[in-house]
């Protein structure tokens, strides 16, 4: 086992009080903003790409339900537009409109300004070995997420 339970325990905390000290930044830099941590995170995944829902929602980890709520707020305020999707009539495709993307550009600046506000006291190589270790633990816990969820693999021998 390379980490030991302890130290896997102590991460599990630190990463709820990252989560704690984020949520707790980005609500207070949501005043006088008309659109709330949740619509800002779905506009984000929508600003990767044109895409089915049924992708967003799987990459939110949130349901239909939930993320259809979000993109009608979010279309209703002019930000984000469906269209059929061209291989399925069923399915819509989601896109940032025009207003969107410069909207999303406006939150991803202030957000730059606000974190660099507040590690005024770390050094470049501090932000950036942070940066390496927190994607390096999110592709760990990705990967390992997609594999309970694909289930284990079985390998057939052929003959």
């Amino acid at each position: 086992m390379a980490v030991a339970p302890e130290t896997a325990a102590d991460l599990v905390y630190r990463i709820f009080d990252l989560q704690r000290a984020v949520r707790c930044v980005a609500v207070a830099g949501l005043r006088g903003q008309d659109t709330g941590v949740a619509l800002q995170g779905v506009l984000r995944f929508v600003g990767e790409g044109e895409s089915r829902a049924t992708h967003l929602a799987a990459r939110l980890g949130v349901s239909a339900p939930v993320l259809s709520r979000h993109i009608a707020d979010l279309e209703e305020q002019g930000l984000v537009v469906r269209r059929p999707d061209p291989e399925d009539g069923r399915a819509q495709l989601v896109a940032l409109s025009e207003a969107g993307a410069g909207k999303l550009r406006e939150i991803e600046q202030q957000r730059t300004a606000t974190l660099q506000g507040y590690l005024q006291d770390w050094s470049q190589y501090d932000a950036e070995e942070t940066a390496i270790i927190l994607k390096k633990l999110a592709e760990s816990l990705r990967d390992s997420a997609r594999a309970k969820t694909a289930g284990p693999t079985e390998i057939i021998p052929t003959v």
